[in-house]
């Protein structure tokens, strides 16, 4: 069962998750853009402080939460995430640790019950998981000595890849934080190819029960037709027929009494 970290942060979480949706995605956007635009220097000033902004926004965010919630020390540990949104600001890559809210919201929407959310929910992380990674990968790389990760292209290649667990090596992280990157993104595709799996096998095992159940049935009717049917008129005439034994019967007796009563 999930913590109760009272009603307080319950209504803070609410109030502000899809504002901080919003301004994730909004991040993202910018954060591509300055990111692809690398070979293409720019005099625009707006895009580090429209970063800055954000991170104001997050690290205000996470002040408040810890001020509102409770059992702290809990949800201290259970939100290190948050802590690293509002810590790192500097680190441009590891602000993309922001989207978590966008996945949080979609984990919440699609729902975890019905196999078609979850195949709706796991690829919409895949393409984000993979979109993210070859733009932090990009990031670290592509200005480092060196390097062989110098193209978006060449990024999302990397990216789909690393996160199927091919791996072919011919493009590769040699920055410490791309590295850092591409550890995150192969541990994130093993979970994600294990959500597939399991779905696969949720619908397998589904079609074989079906399969039994259908079985079942079917053998319980060929039984049922088998048995003798009592044909309703046949059973009231062998009732009027027991009914009318006695009477009968007594006709004969009724004739020996009849001359003993003469005399």
């Amino acid at each position: 069962m999930a913590p109760d970290y009272g009603a307080r942060y319950r209504r803070w979480v609410k109030v502000t998750e899809v504002p901080l949706t919003v301004v994730s995605l909004a991040f993202l956007a910018v954060y591509a853009y300055l990111v692809l635009a690398n070979t293409r220097p720019s005099e625009i000033s707006w895009p580090p402080i429209f970063l800055i902004a954000v991170w104001v926004i997050f690290a205000l965010h996470y002040a408040i939460s810890l001020a509102l919630v409770r059992h702290r020390r809990r949800w201290f540990v259970t939100h290190l995430h948050e802590l690293a949104m509002a810590a790192l600001p500097f680190l441009r890559p590891l602000q993309l640790l922001r989207l978590v809210k966008v996945v949080a919201v979609l984990q919440r929407t699609m729902g975890s019950a019905l196999r078609g959310q979850v195949s709706v929910y796991v690829a919409s992380v895949s393409a984000m998981l993979v979109l993210v990674s070859a733009l932090g990968v990009l990031d670290a790389e592509q200005n480092a000595e060196g390097a062989n990760i110098t193209r978006f292209g060449d990024a999302i290649w990397w990216a789909f890849v690393t996160v199927s667990s091919v791996g072919y090596g011919d493009y590769y992280p040699v920055t410490p934080l791309g590295r850092l990157i591409a550890i995150g993104l192969m541990l994130a595709g093993i979970a994600l190819i294990g959500s597939v799996t399991a779905t696969i096998a949720s619908w397998l095992v589904e079609r074989i029960v079906e399969a039994q159940e259908q079985a079942a049935r079917g053998s319980d009717g060929a039984r049922s037709g088998n048995a003798p049917v009592r044909d309703p008129d046949s059973a009231s005439d062998a009732g009027s027929v027991t009914d009318s034994g006695p009477a009968v019967d007594s006709g004969p007796d009724r004739g020996a009494a009849g001359p003993q009563s003469g005399p």
